[in-house]
């Protein structure tokens, strides 16, 4: 796919300043990955909070003490 089809400027203000990734970071996404990101894939609509504590409920947070300690969970 050539260039012409994304607004790198703009990409880059968005990922670098408006999400505040780092730009290894952002140079390693995918354009469909940054998108999705920034709520602009096609079809895709972003997170919302309900399904963010679902997913945070799932799969809790733990640190390595705790899991060795059998607390995890």
């Amino acid at each position: 796919m050539s260039g012409a089809g994304f607004d790198w400027p703009a990409l880059m203000r968005a990922g670098l300043q408006g999400l505040g990734l780092t730009p290894e970071v952002f140079w390693r996404l995918t354009p469909a990955e940054l998108l999705m990101m920034l709520g602009d894939a096609p079809g895709v609509a972003p997170m919302g909070r309900a399904r963010l504590e679902a997913l945070a409920a799932q799969f809790p947070d733990v640190t390595h003490k705790e899991a060795d300690d059998g607390r995890a969970g």
